[in-house]
Order: C-alpha cells, then sequence, then structure tokens
C-alpha cells in the first residue's frame, strides 16, 4: 500500500540527515579519484551515460539514498502514476504524459477510451496531416504548399516544443528531414507576434494554437492578432489553422480551425511527446522524427522503472538533489548544456522543475517546514562560462551543478585551428570545468584562490539525436517526479500562476482599488 509522508517524518532522512559528509576535494584527488569518475556512472537509453562522479557522495551516502528510495517508495508511487491513479491531487486529475510514447503498465481508461490508444490515434492524426502538408495535399488558397509552421502558445506551449526544435534544426538539415522553418509567438507583449509575422510570408505559413483549456488569455490574444494579419493580407484564417487543444475546450470542434488535435490529462510543461510536441515537430521536420523522439523517451521512461537505485538514472539523480538541498543546504542547480542546440533546454527544464515543485504546502494542503524545489537556471557553454561561472567557482554560495555534453557535433563537420577541431575544444572545457569546479586550486593571492568542493554530474552522449533528445527530456521529467514524491508534493498542478492573471482580468475590467489601481494607473491602463 502506498503512503504519502512529508520527508522530515521518514527515519531514512534522519539516517541521511546524519551520514559523513564527502570531501569531493579528497574524494576526486585521492589515489581512487580516476576510478570514482569510472564507477560512478549509469547507462541511459540513446547511448547517454549519467556520471555523477563529481558529485558529494561516496558508498554511505549511496546506501542511505536507496534506504531513502525505500522508505519514500519512490517505485510504488511511479507505478501507480502511470497505471492511472489520479496522482494530481490538487485538479484530482490523472497524469498521463508518459503514455504518449509507451505503455508501462496496466491499460488505462479515462473517459470510456483507453489512453494508450487515444495517444497512439492522435499521433496516427498528426502523421497524417504532415505528410498531406509536406506532399501538397493541404495547400494554401493558391494551391502552394506552406512553407512554414508557427506555433502559438505560452509557458509549457511554448518553452519545450520551441527547446525541441532548436535543439533538432540542425540536425534535420544535416540529415535531409527538414520540411518546415518553424517560428514561435509566446509573450502576449505585441513585439512578440509582430516581430515573428514581419520575419514570415503569412501567406504560405500554417499556424498551431496551442491551449489545453481554449481560454488562455494571451494566447487567444496572439490568435487574433495573427487571424488580423492574414485578414489584411486577405487570407481565410481558417485555412492556415489548426488547433491543439483538450477534447471539451470551446477550440475543439470550430471551424476556424482545418483540424484539430487534443492532449488530455497531460500538463503543460509535460506535453512535448502529445500533440503540443507532436503538430509542430511532425511539421517542421517530419513524423518519423517525432516518433525517433518518442522511441528515446519510451525508453527512458523504461529505465525509470528499475527498482535498483543505481541502475535508475533518474532516481539516483532525484535523490542526490534532494540530498544537496535539504541535507547539504543548496538553494539553486545550474542547467548547463555543453551544446548550442540546447540553447533553451534550460528554460524549458526551468518551467518544468520549478512550476513543479515550487510548492510550500504537502499533497494534503499542509504547510511543509523544509525546502522543496530550487532555483533552476542556466545557459550553454561555453558561453556561460564568460557569464556567470564567477560566481560559480568563486561566490559564497554553492551551486550544483548538471552538465550536459557530446562526444560529437550535429553537423559531422568542423576546422582544426591549434592542432584541435572545435568540438574537441568544447569538450575540453566540460571537462575542465568538472575538475575545476570539484578539486579547485589553491593559491597565496586569494583573489586566484579556488576552494572547490563544488559537486556537479554530467550526461554524456555521442550525439545529439532524436532519440538522444527524447531520453534526455524524459530523464528530468522523471527526476523531477520522483523528487516530487519524496517531497509529498503535487507536482503537476500550478495554482501560483493562476493569481497573477485573475487579478491582470479585475485590471482590464478596470475593478481595482488600492494598490493594484495606482499600478494600473501608472501603466496607463
Amino acid at each position: 500500500m502506498v503512503t504519502w509522508n512529508n520527508l522530515n517524518t521518514l527515519a531514512s532522512f534522519q539516517t541521511l540527515s546524519e551520514t559523513e559528509r564527502v570531501d569531493l576535494v579528497s574524494a576526486m584527488t585521492g589515489e581512487n579519484g580516476a576510478e570514482r569518475v569510472k564507477n560512478y556512472s549509469i547507462p541511459m537509453a540513446a547511448g547517454l551515460a549519467y556520471n555523477y562522479a563529481a558529485k558529494q557522495v561516496d558508498e554511505k551516502v549511496l546506501d542511505a539514498l536507496v534506504k531513502l528510495a525505500e522508505e519514500a517508495q519512490l517505485g510504488e508511487k511511479f507505478a501507480a502514476l502511470y497505471n492511472g491513479e489520479v496522482i494530481n491531487t490538487g485538479e484530482k486529475r490523472l497524469v498521463l504524459h508518459h503514455m504518449t510514447r509507451g505503455q508501462l503498465g496496466e491499460a488505462v481508461e479515462a473517459d470510456g477510451v483507453d489512453k494508450r490508444a487515444f495517444y497512439v490515434e492522435q499521433q496516427e492524426r498528426i502523421a497524417e496531416f504532415a505528410n498531406k502538408v509536406h506532399n501538397g495535399e493541404i495547400t494554401n488558397a493558391a494551391g502552394e504548399k506552406f512553407t512554414t509552421v508557427v506555433q502559438i502558445g505560452i509557458g509549457g506551449s511554448d518553452l519545450g516544443p520551441r527547446a525541441m526544435y532548436l535543439a533538432l534544426e540542425n540536425w534535420a538539415k544535416k540529415n535531409d528531414t527538414f520540411k518546415m522553418e518553424a517560428k514561435f509567438i509566446s509573450n502576449v507583449d505585441p513585439d512578440d507576434a509582430a516581430a515573428v509575422l514581419n520575419s514570415i510570408d503569412v501567406a504560405h505559413s500554417i499556424f498551431v494554437l496551442v491551449s489545453k483549456s481554449g481560454t488562455t488569455l494571451e494566447t487567444l490574444t496572439n490568435e487574433s492578432f495573427v487571424k488580423d494579419a492574414l485578414k489584411n493580407a486577405g487570407l481565410d484564417a481558417s485555412k492556415h489553422m489548426i488547433a491543439v487543444t483538450s477534447e471539451t475546450s470551446p477550440l475543439a470542434k470550430s471551424d476556424d480551425y482545418l483540424a484539430a488535435f487534443f492532449m488530455d490529462y497531460i500538463g503543460g510543461r509535460y506535453s512535448s511527446t502529445s500533440a503540443v510536441g507532436g503538430a509542430v515537430l511532425s511539421l517542421a521536420f517530419g513524423p518519423e522524427v517525432f516518433a525517433a523522439f518518442l522511441k528515446g523517451a519510451a525508453e527512458e521512461d523504461k529505465l525509470s522503472l528499475n527498482q535498483d537505485v543505481l541502475q535508475n538514472p533518474a532516481m539516483l539523480d532525484a535523490l542526490i538533489g534532494v540530498y544537496e538541498r535539504n541535507v547539504l543546504g543548496y538553494p539553486s542547480t545550474a542547467i548547463l548544456p555543453y551544446s548550442q542546440a540546447l540553447s533553451r533546454f534550460p528554460a524549458h527544464l526551468q518551467q518544468l522543475d520549478m512550476e513543479s515543485n515550487g510548492k510550500s504546502v504537502n499533497r494534503f494542503g499542509e504547510p511543509v517546514d523544509y525546502p522543496t524545489g530550487p532555483v533552476i537556471f542556466g545557459e550553454p557553454g561555453t558561453n556561460g562560462q564568460h557569464s556567470f561561472y564567477q560566481l560559480l567557482h568563486q561566490g559564497t554560495d554553492i551551486v550544483p551543478l548538471q552538465f550536459i555534453g557530446f562526444k560529437n557535433s550535429q553537423i559531422g563537420t568542423d576546422v582544426v585551428i591549434q592542432d584541435s577541431t572545435s568540438q574537441q575544444k568544447l569538450c575540453a572545457n566540460v571537462a575542465a570545468q568538472i575538475v575545476a569546479f570539484a578539486c579547485g586550486k589553491a593559491d597565496e593571492n586569494k583573489n586566484k584562490n579556488f576552494e572547490g568542493g563544488r559537486p556537479s554530474s554530467i550526461i554524456i552522449g555521442e550525439a545529439l539525436t532524436p532519440e538522444a533528445l527524447g531520453a534526455l527530456l524524459a530523464h528530468f521529467e522523471n527526476k523531477v517526479m520522483f523528487q516530487g514524491f519524496v517531497w509529498n508534493v503535487n507536482s503537476f498542478d500550478q495554482e501560483g500562476v493562476q493569481l497573477g492573471k485573475v487579478l491582470a482580468k479585475r485590471v482590464l475590467a478596470h475593478e481595482t482599488d488600492g494598490a493594484l489601481k495606482v499600478f494600473s494607473d501608472l501603466l496607463n491602463i
């Protein structure tokens, strides 16, 4: 039987808290340092590997983490989720994003429908639609092919799909699967929509409106912005737009769209493997590429079923993160991909993590008296090295780091300068940073002294392919899920987003008083 308990009530957490701390400098520089790097590594899907040698753990800490996983019933809780229990207690909803890429357990029926079959049907419908667009069966009014796809959405309807598109854009061009350029409109700031519309030929563009509820203010405002642009160009907007929404939303059966695809029981930040990502990525790269992306995610999900914590990369990553947050007292985590293709991946993980586990009450609405989700930030290397790494190396706060690196570039071509290629230089920087953070460097000049002891992990792969990207995404989704289980919070609602929306509607309706009225007046609303 699964029980939900606060972290600080677990005996294993008390044991973990009392476990002797690891001197990371000694662990990495001692005689066993090299063996540690080789041994503290777990295979992931799609040829990736999770290496945690530069984390502040040893066999004693790992043993305590294993016991914490067992007492917190992480495996059982994951099974409850994928077998269709109502895990999202805040909204009293199922959590089914894993089912968009595979069947992990029992068949799950909701609203009288087998949900795995439902998601497969949506994927097949999207593939059929995308193929018709690519081969010219679906065209603009002049019978000409669409050349650009524009996604209109915000939050999870934008951050994940945008990050995935950018991650695969150069790969698709190199591998001759690039079909259409994709653009994204998210911010209600009119400058965002205007900039995108000014950069495209609207007559040859198809727009994907993404709103699960069909009522998202920013998205519907931008839809109107786009419809005006199409009308001004003498075009019928209904021949240029499709919708991704829930079956019960007002968009589902509207004549304003060429087609509608559905995404029920999936939170926005977990929706990249649903129709939310499927429509834009299938149009941009072809359905086969999206299917490969799903395959990598499904394979990684299967690894998260492993009851052996030390062979379950997402669970171990999650537990180490809990140790850093709740025992070592580190308040933030930096995501540092050494791949320009992953330039927006940290922004996606920022939403995924902070919207999921940024909670101060448990699953029953009771206050928790321990830290939960960390602050997430990051940029791709080596750019970040010339930006905020100063604080990471020598600042007063210790910030755990999660590196991502690939042995080979996506484009497969490079140039040799000073006896090494650009990719070799990139990888050299990753290796150097991990050791510099962990080991430091003593210097009598205190400005040049590096204390070290700054923990990091790295996910290493051969190259960033669709399968590798899917595995990478699923790893972090499952990591966040497991951490939510440990902290006993509901990782699948986002009530913190709602209050500002409610007050904004009051401002626009001129139903304000006090400070809200004064700020509204200052902004000339």
